[in-house]
């Protein structure tokens, strides 16, 4: 069977262009609307998920494909192997009960080792654009909803700032009130990554707030919940 699908999958992959059709399927089955994650599930269905793996080690980006392209394919793998890293230690309460979880260089990609924090730190974060912070996830209850969707070139940059606009004005994850301003800690363990376009971490989340922060309202960081997202 996962022979099968991975010549069926090259086969379409030498005609058209990369496409994520397999992590699609996995998404659509596995994870739920509200980003829930079914990780038995993602573990009955490892032949398809493994059938990924594949493809993405052997396919990675190469210089002439459009920046969305990119983008997409490396939110993605991150998602993906992230996915992986739980269910090679599963059952876990939390991604922190595994060992450097970020450190950890566990997947190959073009016949290299790699580990989490590479494809955050260089390669994702260096395209300049903070809404991947909304789109790749830690696992972890306070971390960003998983997209029950791959992201394409087609519909990354559309995604992005709905996930966005999700994620802020979600109340589990941030309060934003005319009294009080209680958002995530990503906003702080990032914080020069939401200085754009010569704005900081206000301006950008007044972008995509229903709620705009003034000066008055009392600011601080929620409690980062690690728990695992399912």
């Amino acid at each position: 069977m996962i022979v099968f699908t991975l010549i069926l999958f090259h086969k379409t992959y030498a005609q058209n262009e990369f496409n994520h059709n397999i992590w699609d399927q996995a998404l659509l089955l596995n994870v739920s609307e509200e980003g829930q994650v079914d990780y038995n599930g993602f573990m009955r269905d490892s032949s398809q998920l493994y059938a990924y793996f594949k493809v993405l080690s052997d396919n990675p980006p190469k210089e002439n494909w459009t920046r969305d392209e990119k983008l997409a394919y490396w939110i993605n793998a991150y998602n993906a192997y992230t996915i992986k890293l739980i269910i090679d230690s599963y059952p876990v309460k939390s991604i922190k009960d595994i060992k450097a979880p970020w450190d950890k260089k566990f997947f190959k990609i073009d016949g290299e080792w790699h580990s989490l924090g590479e494809l955050e730190h260089k390669i994702l974060r260096k395209f300049g654009d903070p809404r991947i912070h909304f789109a790749i996830n830690c696992a972890s209850f306070s971390c960003p909803v998983v997209w029950n969707r791959a992201y394409t070139a087609d519909n990354v940059d559309a995604a992005l700032d709905e996930q966005t606009k999700k994620f802020i004005n979600d109340p589990t994850r941030n309060t934003i009130t005319e009294s009080v301003v209680n958002v995530s800690k990503i906003f702080s363990w990032y914080k020069k990554d939401f200085k754009v376009n010569g704005g900081d971490v206000k301006d950008f989340i007044n972008r995509y707030s229903e709620v705009k922060i003034t000066d008055q309202p009392k600011k601080g960081y929620k409690d980062y919940d690690w728990s695992l997202n399912e």
